[in-house]
């Protein structure tokens, strides 16, 4: 049982030591891309999984069961898979540890038809960004005789490419996102009119974040709603 804080919520448990990324197994599949934002920014979209869900449209849901000291734990993740006009359901269950000295972010796969996966997010920095890796190594399902035909020839290019191409792609186009707005915060600001109140750096920042987002027209109401 986990250890209890006095208020009853569990309290974070030690991370997990998902160690290096295995080699030599049956099924690779890498998805890589440059994002044009520095390497913590990216770094830190990708590792806040919880947030995945409002920033990817195939993603259905990701849930936290328990969470280790590091931001990890045991996570659960749900994502379509598109076909043309229809959308295949998928499901894992994983073992999750983020290393923020690296950085890079593990998953090991604990429930699912991918069970016994490794994941690894990677992030080097290049000119202009951020060199990012997806890698996703496997064995196969324990299917006698055709596990590692179903892993190289359906599993990996269809449903474990399709979807992780997917979350590097939206994932690195918030990133850019983010590194944008940045970089307008840094130029100078117009003199504020005295008939106003100045706003504080984080509402303003907040404010340029959400007017430049996508689901701008939800949150205006609450990023503009005058002060009483």
């Amino acid at each position: 049982m986990a250890d209890k804080t006095t208020d009853n919520a569990p309290r974070a448990t030690a991370p997990f030591n998902l160690g290096p990324m295995p080699v030599g197994r049956a099924m690779e599949t890498l998805d890589e891309r440059i994002v044009r934002a520095p390497v913590a920014s990216t770094f830190n979209v990708v590792k806040n999984v919880e947030l995945w869900p409002a920033l990817l449209s195939h993603y259905r849901f990701v849930r936290f069961r328990s969470r280790t000291a590091d931001g990890g734990g045991i996570v659960e993740m749900s994502a379509n898979r598109p076909f043309g006009l229809a959308d295949w359901p998928t499901w894992w269950l994983s073992e999750m540890s983020v290393d923020e000295q690296r950085p890079a972010v593990r998953f090991r796969h604990i429930g699912g038809i991918t069970k016994a996966m490794d994941v690894e997010w990677s992030f080097t920095a290049v000119e202009g960004g951020t060199h990012v890796r997806l890698l996703h190594v496997w064995d196969g399902p324990q299917w006698p005789l055709i596990g590692v035909f179903a892993a190289n020839a359906v599993i990996g290019p269809v449903f474990v490419h399709g979807i992780a191409s997917r979350t590097l792609e939206g994932l690195a186009r918030e990133a850019e996102r983010w590194n944008s707005l940045e970089a307008r915060s840094l130029k100078p600001e117009p003199a504020p009119d005295s008939r106003f109140p100045t706003p504080d750096d984080s509402t303003r920042r907040c404010h340029r974040y959400w007017r430049h987002h996508p689901h701008w027209s939800r949150a205006r109401r609450l990023v503009e709603r005058p002060a009483r």
